[in-house]
């Protein structure tokens, strides 16, 4: 089975072998169409399969396309590697403060609850609100947060060597959501970034 990445950037398939060959004859796949099958672990061009190459009009076996070579389709790791460093690190960083800022949360709301909404010295629905937020809503608040922090950290760490595709976007998408990311303000751009970097062929390919 194999699927592949057309012209508009998004993945179709599982498609047989049978299917891929009609697409070739068709025109809707070419050499340079990213294709990833059931024995490969990366994304590679068409040309790249022996048993699929074949049957590409004009194409002659052993060569290496122009457009291939030009993205680095034929294995281009290192560029891969350093187009994913500076959003893996953003995420790196949008982990680091949520985690702080949920760590920190969770310990004012188990040790400094009481004593914080006893000094407000306001309207008993002040201290009712204050008690509720610092309270058992607070905490589990915070443990969210610490659980959100560590797999968008998690998810960084897999995206700077090229780990786990959907893992890495997973944790790109997080960082972006309001009220689910840790430091969203930071996280948003830092998410759409790492989400376009992850978007570009001659990166998704090198994936494992």
């Amino acid at each position: 089975m194999y699927k592949i990445i057309g012209a508009d950037q998004r993945e179709y398939g599982p498609i047989t072998s049978e299917q891929m060959q009609q697409w070739i004859a068709e025109g809707r796949v070419n050499a340079q169409t990213l294709v990833w099958s059931e024995t490969s672990a990366n994304w590679k061009p068409l040309s790249s399969y022996p048993e699929l190459a074949g049957g590409i009009p004009g194409y002659v076996p052993g060569t290496v396309t122009p457009a291939a070579a030009a993205y680095g389709f034929e294995g281009d790791r290192p560029a891969a590697l350093d187009k994913v460093s500076g959003p893996s690190i953003g995420l790196y960083v949008t982990a680091g403060l949520g985690l702080f800022a949920a760590g920190a949360g969770l310990l004012i709301n188990l040790f400094g609850v009481g004593i914080g909404a006893a000094g407000m010295g306001g309207s008993p629905e002040t201290e009712r609100f204050a008690q509720m937020m610092g309270g058992t809503l607070g905490i589990v608040g915070n443990i969210l947060g610490i659980v959100v922090s560590i797999v968008i950290f998690l998810g960084a760490n897999k995206m700077r060597k090229l780990e786990s595709y959907g893992f890495s976007m997973a944790a790109s998408i997080i960082a972006m959501i309001p009220c689910i990311s840790p430091c969203c303000l930071v996280g948003l751009p830092i998410g759409i970034w790492a989400i376009v970097v992850l978007n570009k062929p001659e990166v998704k390919s090198q994936f494992k």
